[in-house]
This record gives structure tokens, C-alpha cells and sequence, in this order.
């Protein structure tokens, strides 16, 4: 009879030998990555998910391709870590990008990966969250690694409003593998590390003869603060995990689930509510800042700012109100005085359809003296790009909560939250004004011919008539009288008031016609 060798593993020993291979990376490797501050995929997965959750999906998938030598270069996992795990207890996808394997490269198997956990997710009703470091297509896999891209977007739109869809840069990301983060919903590049663009400074210098950095062409503050491709800026590794663990407290799993409801406890209300009343100043043409606003209305003062480096004459975030998530567009007179502008139109577009997308109310709180004019807006298509905003508003059918602080001239006063875009409670405070345009303007354009005939005399007689304008139109009490505001309140009840009508508009229901899509101005 033949005996078993002694050499020969038991199975529990060759699945032991299996996981090793699959989490190995030599010494050398984490530590050079240790001394630029980078973490592996697997390290990342780790800091980001609650500890002890992660599951981990594929893990001995290696690629079969043979084509220009690969066959001697296959890794167990492709160079993709997929699985699912936990935040705060919430059940989330996740795939993150290793790139010291081919540069994080991606092939077919590595594809078929990402778009497991994709299909996982929206069937799961969970949010899916990407760690990228990739450098694009691999090149020895030809069109397969191109098909695996599509593959991938056709799933970031499939599950676009659906589920949320997060994703992370981490070092450079070229080619397709930055079109799968500008179709999720936020992106978070890491300052001084992370990059990415369509293709790298030596193709750039080859074809156009442009020489340009890393971080001139595609740095995270260039992203975060010219382009918009990103939305939030982390410090370090660190920053970004706790950014991702951020939103996703404010946000539901899916969009038929409610947003996390968080008991506001005793503290909550500001301390500093009061002050609201005296926060704008009795100079219509000096700024504030709308921050200061913010803060002094949502719970434990807690605003997490989306884009706050991008377009910032107009404010976008989240905040809660009496435990309730919400969303906040706000336009802030500090910047350009607050108007609207080609990028400021784009970045409230998008956030007004995320939260409409995900039953989040929005909170609009207005002080613009209009849309940005000029050559360049004109030119570049300020009256299309600043439709989208229009568009935005009035498709969206969550509750739309609006409080005027100041001015509200033109179309920018329909176009933020006014009634008649579908706003479903519109408070103005005391100093609101509310006109076809500013007095020194309308004065101007009234009473020209009167006032050139005056000569010397014109400078008081133009002076009366602002004041005249202003005491006639451009004050809450008109508009009050038509309804275009349900009422007039202090400062310090915005708080108050805007919970109410939330309590009272939280299950909005409306019915909108049977249609494929709209059709918004792109």
C-alpha cells in the first residue's frame, strides 16, 4: 500500500500558502512606498474600513494572457484588491488599485474584478468606493485592458444615482483610468502626491511641445481648484480616509433609502444664533462672509464643504438640521459678490442633481446680484452653462428650502430656489433685496435722460432716487405681497423656521411626466 508523503501539504496548508502569496509584498516594497508616504492598496483598505470587516473578493485571479511576455509576469490578484467591508457600521463595496504591480495597470481579469464589486454593490443597494493609482491600460493586453475600461464606465452610469460612488486618487492616474472618477459622484485627490490626467508631460512635450510638470498639468490643486475634476483636497492618506468616512455619514446607502439620521442631542442648536441679526451689513455693497451664516443655523455648527477650493463665489456642502442631512447651495459675497458665474453655475448644478438623485432636501440661502458679465462668460457660454443651474432646480423634486439674506436681483433670484423653480418655502430676512437689478443700476437706466439734463444737480437728485427705488422695490415686502416669499424673519429664527418647513416637506411626493431623460443644456 502506498503511503501519503510526508512532504506533501494538508489542504488547510496549501490555502494558508495560497493567502500569504496573495497579501505578499516584499519589505523593499512598503518601505519605499513608507518613505514617500504612501500606503499599499491592502493598507488603505484597512485605515479606510472598520477594522476586522473587510471580505475580500478574487483573490487568486491572475491574468492568462500571453502576449509581449506577461505570461512570466503574473501576480495573484492582478494588481486590483476588491472585496466589501464596513464604515461606521455601514456596509460598503471597494476596490483599490496596486500599484506595484505593473503600475497598477489595467487588463481584462483586473476589469472583470472592479466590475464584480460594481454589480455587487448596485444590486446590494450599497455605495462603491475606489482607490485609484493606476496608470491607465496595459498596453501588453491591447484591447481587452480597452474593453475592461468600458466596461467599468458603462457600470460608474448605470449606477450613477443609484448608489453613491466615491473615488480616491493616489498617485498618477493617466488615460481611462481617470474617466471612471470624473463619472462617480466625488473625488478626493491628495495634495503633493496624487495626479491625474488624459496623458502624462513627456506625451504632452512630445506632441504639442508644451513643457509642463506633474502638477502643473494634472496636480490635486490644479483639480481642485481650476478644473473641478475634484471635489475634496486631502492634506495626507490619512485626510482622505477621513474625508471618505465624512460623506458617507451624511449619505443613505441608496437612493430609496433614507439619509443617517443622527440624534442632535442638547448642544446642537449654535451657540451663536443670535448674532445672525447683525451678520450682514447695512452697507448693501459691503461683503460678508456666508460661512458665518452657515454656522450659526445647522447643528453643532458642522458644515463639510463639497468643492470648497473650486468656483468659490458659490458655497456647496452638507450639514444636518435637527438630525436631518441636507444640503446647502449658498452663494457667497465675499467672492466676485457672490454672483454667478461659467464655473459657479456647472458646480450647483452638479450637487443640486446628486441630492436630488438621493432624496437630500436643499437649502439655498441667497445674496447674488446676478449672472457674471462680460466677454469671456459670453463667450465661453455663460447663458448655457448657467442654464444648467436653472435646469438643476427646477427638475429636482426633494424639498427646496430657501432663505434670502440679501440680494436677489434677476434672473439669479429665479434661478436659486425661488418659488417659482419649484422652491416649496421661501424665507426672506429684513435686509433682502429683491428686483430686476440693482438700484444704482435700474436709477441709471429709468431716469438717464433726466438726470443728464440736471448737470451739477445730478449726483443728489440720483441719490434720492436710489433711495426711492429701494423703498418701493428693492425690499422683502413686495414680494411678500405677491407670495414669491411666504414670509418675512429675523436672522436669528432661520433655524426655527427652516426646520419646520423640513418636518413638514420631508415626504414630498411629486409625480413628473413619463420620459426617458430630459435633455440638460451640456
Amino acid at each position: 500500500m502506498e503511503t501519503k508523503s510526508k512532504t506533501a501539504k494538508s489542504p488547510n496548508e496549501r490555502l494558508t500558502e495560497k493567502r500569504g502569496q496573495a497579501v505578499a509584498v516584499s519589505e523593499a516594497t512598503l518601505k519605499k512606498r513608507h518613505d514617500k508616504g504612501t500606503l499599499h492598496a491592502r493598507e488603505r483598505i484597512a485605515a479606510l474600513l472598520d477594522e476586522g470587516s473587510f471580505i475580500e473578493l478574487d483573490r487568486y485571479a491572475v491574468h492568462h494572457c500571453e502576449h509581449f511576455g506577461l505570461d512570466e509576469k503574473k501576480v495573484v490578484g492582478d494588481g486590483v484588491v476588491t472585496g466589501q467591508g464596513k464604515i461606521d457600521g455601514r456596509p460598503v463595496y471597494i476596490f483599490a488599485h496596486d500599484a506595484t504591480f505593473l503600475g497598477g495597470a489595467l487588463g481584462e481579469v483586473f476589469a472583470r474584478k472592479v466590475c464584480k464589486v460594481m454589480d455587487l454593490a448596485k444590486q446590494a443597494g450599497c455605495p462603491v468606493i475606489g482607490l485609484n493609482e493606476s496608470g491607465g491600460a496595459r498596453i501588453q493586453e491591447g484591447v481587452a485592458s480597452l474593453a475592461g475600461y468600458a466596461d467599468i464606465f458603462y457600470r460608474n452610469v448605470n449606477s450613477s444615482g443609484v448608489i453613491p460612488q466615491i473615488s480616491v486618487i493616489y498617485g498618477p492616474c493617466a488615460g481611462g483610468a481617470v474617466y471612471s472618477p470624473a463619472v462617480t459622484d466625488f473625488t478626493i485627490m491628495v495634495d503633493k502626491a496624487s495626479y491625474m490626467f488624459i496623458t502624462g508631460p513627456e506625451i504632452v512635450r512630445t506632441v504639442t511641445g508644451e513643457d509642463v510638470t506633474f502638477d502643473e498639468l494634472g496636480g490635486a490643486r490644479v483639480h481642485n481648484e481650476k478644473s473641478g475634476v475634484a471635489q475634496l483636497l486631502a492634506e495626507d492618506e490619512e485626510e482622505s480616509f477621513w474625508m471618505v468616512r465624512k460623506l458617507l455619514s451624511y449619505l443613505p446607502l441608496n437612493n430609496l433609502e433614507p439619509a443617517p439620521f443622527v440624534e442632535p442631542g442638547p448642544d446642537a442648536e449654535p451657540a451663536e444664533s443670535s448674532a445672525l441679526d447683525s451678520v450682514v451689513p447695512h452697507d448693501p455693497a459691503k461683503p460678508y462672509d456666508m460661512h458665518d451664516v452657515i454656522t450659526k443655523i445647522f447643528d453643532n455648527g458642522d458644515f463639510f464643504e463639497i468643492a470648497p477650493l473650486y468656483a468659490t463665489n458659490l458655497i456647496t456642502g452638507f450639514a444636518r438640521l435637527h438630525g436631518e442631512t441636507v444640503g446647502i447651495v449658498a452663494n457667497q459675497p465675499k467672492k466676485l459678490a457672490g454672483t454667478l458665474d461659467i464655473n459657479a453655475s456647472i458646480k450647483g448644478a452638479r450637487f443640486v442633481r446628486f441630492l436630488d438623485a438621493f432624496n437630500i432636501p436643499v437649502i439655498t440661502f441667497v445674496d447674488v446680484p446676478g449672472y457674471l458679465p462680460g466677454r469671456t462668460q459670453e463667450h465661453h457660454g455663460i447663458i448655457r452653462h448657467g442654464a444648467k443651474l436653472l435646469y438643476a432646480y427646477c427638475e429636482a423634486t426633494v424639498p427646496k428650502l430657501t432663505v434670502i439674506t440679501r440680494k436677489a436681483y434677476g434672473g439669479a433670484f429665479d434661478v436659486m430656489g425661488s418659488k417659482n423653480v419649484g422652491g416649496d418655502f421661501n424665507f426672506a430676512w429684513p435686509t433682502a433685496e429683491i428686483a430686476v437689478m440693482g438700484a444704482d443700476g435700474a436709477v441709471n437706466l429709468l431716469y438717464r435722460k433726466e438726470l443728464d439734463k440736471l448737470k451739477e444737480d445730478a449726483p443728489a437728485k440720483h441719490k434720492e432716487l436710489v433711495a426711492e427705488y429701494r423703498e418701493r422695490f428693492a425690499n422683502p415686502y413686495v414680494a411678500a405681497e405677491l407670495g414669491y416669499v411666504d414670509d418675512v424673519i429675523l436672522p436669528s429664527e432661520t433655524r426655527r423656521y427652516l426646520h419646520a418647513a423640513l418636518e413638514v416637506q420631508k415626504n414630498k411626493r411629486i409625480e413628473r411626466p413619463k420620459r426617458k431623460h430630459g435633455n440638460i443644456p451640456l
